[in-house]
């Protein structure tokens, strides 16, 4: 100390800092290269957790499962196998019909409450006739991943009477599904109409009513839909949520309802003694984040009906990634441990070559704590260099890595993507780290600089 002041101010510490470590330029370049290299594997595998995770949250939430809540009657209670999460409200049974519907989509965060819309029809195309399961779209599922690749295009609007083939229905119908864009395609499906409505009266495309079969105050008519092929799509539009058989023909949400065909859940009307109009099977409720899902869930449940969605999954997924975060992080920081030992070496023998000039700074005036400031500024030093090169080395390993797989997805006809991710905090905490590891590594060497007799250094030669 002279005057009250310390000797060493921030300056002079980061000064001495950089001039000693350029003394010792290749000793000191190999250690903190030993830190560049673990802070490069952190990054590294991190990156790749990070990147797994994101791409992962961004397909399920692309595929509708996690901002989507399955509703069904509380009748179907028995049947139900999806696990929903226990309640406990009173057991109201209430139909899930229109009313229920417009009902739902009243609930704060609902975005679409649309119907599970499922049957099976006849497809008459040219002179080929085949039965095949058909399931109704909304038009929000144009956002889902599996049309990015569709041969065509979506629905133009949601009344369009348009079709859209899976590509295994499509090729029993030609060869060449790209040739089928644009052809006529007839269904032939049986329509509820209520007692007192004329064949006639409902939407029927082109076709006319062939049958008509009363029962329970509704009749049952068969009828036909001319529908536009607009489109043909490899993947499965619907999350497989239920034990229901997939289909491979759609149309329009709004269409269908307009159609008014005769469901599974209609079977129910005519064993009741008294009708409560046309229900379906299922809702589903989209909403606007998944973090919502639950509070319409409860929602839902106290409306007298049944509810699930994939909560429960989602959050066993994001446990799954911090534990696997949690453990690429704690491998790729052993090589930053390894290479603080590296750090506890160059400054203890930095001691043994800078015992005189120690000597000197304490015969001055400098403190114990000035010559332990000194040596941390060295460390930290060192740390700072080789965490910046280290996050830079860790993103072009992540780089090579992600270049690497896709090359070979593509090699097998696959589609590539991103699988590694370098956020900003990455960056910030793998740089903060190597700092806080560069300088408990010479916690040692500073408090023995700061320990040697000034008279003993100053003889040493």
């Amino acid at each position: 100390m002279a005057n009250g002041k310390p000797v060493l101010r921030i300056g002079d510490l980061l000064g001495f800092a950089v001039q000693h470590l350029r003394d010792s330029l290749l000793r000191n370049s190999l250690t903190t290269l030993g830190v560049s290299v673990g802070v490069a594997s952190l990054v590294a595998m991190l990156s790749l957790g990070i990147g797994l995770q994101q791409l992962a949250t961004k397909r399920l939430n692309r595929s509708g499962l996690f901002d989507s809540v399955i509703i069904t009657s509380r009748e179907w209670d028995q049947f139900n196998s999806m696990g929903s999460r226990p309640d406990t409200q009173p057991k109201e049974v209430r139909a899930l019909d229109i009313k229920a519907q417009q009902e739902i989509a009243t609930l704060p965060n609902v975005t679409e409450v649309y119907p599970e819309i499922r049957f099976m029809a006849e497809m008459r195309f040219g002179e080929q006739s085949h039965f095949a399961p058909v399931a109704a779209l909304p038009q929000s599922s144009r956002e889902r991943e599996v049309f990015d690749n569709l041969k065509g295009k979506f629905f133009s609007g949601p009344q369009a009477e348009e079709v859209i083939l899976h590509n295994d229905f499509a090729k029993q119908l030609g060869k060449d599904t790209s040739a089928l864009i644009g052809k006529e395609l007839v269904l032939n499906y049986a329509q509820r109409m209520t007692a007192g409505d004329s064949p006639g009266s409902k939407n029927s495309g082109s076709g006319e009513a062939t049958e008509q079969l009363f029962s329970s105050g509704f009749s049952i008519v068969r009828k036909q839909q001319r529908l536009k092929i607009v489109g043909v799509m490899e993947g499965e539009p619907e999350p497989a949520l239920r034990g229901t058989n997939r289909a491979r023909v759609f149309i329009p949400t709004q269409l269908a309802q307009s159609m008014n065909i005769m469901l599974g859940s209609d079977l129910r009307e005519i064993a009741r003694s008294t009708s409560s109009g046309m229900t379906f099977l299922a809702l589903t409720a989209r909403v606007g984040k998944p973090s919502q899902v639950e509070a319409v869930e409860d929602a839902v449940k106290k409306m007298g009906f049944s509810a699930f969605s994939m909560l429960d999954a989602s959050r066993s997924l994001r446990r799954f990634f911090t534990v696997v975060d949690l453990f690429l992080g704690i491998f790729g920081s052993l090589a930053l441990a390894v290479a603080s030992l590296g750090i506890v070496n160059t400054l203890v023998m930095a001691i043994l070559e800078r015992r005189h000039e120690i000597g000197v700074m304490k015969a001055v005036g400098a403190s114990q704590a000035d010559v332990r400031r000194l040596f941390f500024a060295e460390a930290g030093a060192m740390g700072f260099i080789g965490g910046v090169i280290g996050v830079a080395f860790g993103w072009a390993i992540g780089r090579l890595i992600n270049a690497g797989t896709n090359a070979y997805l593509r090699s097998r006809d696959l589609t590539g993507d991103t699988f590694w991710a370098v956020p900003w905090w990455l960056v910030a905490g793998a740089i903060g780290f190597a700092i806080i590891v560069s300088l408990v590594a010479g916690v040692y060497p500073a408090a023995r600089a700061a320990r040697l007799d000034p008279i003993q250094a100053l003889r040493y030669e």
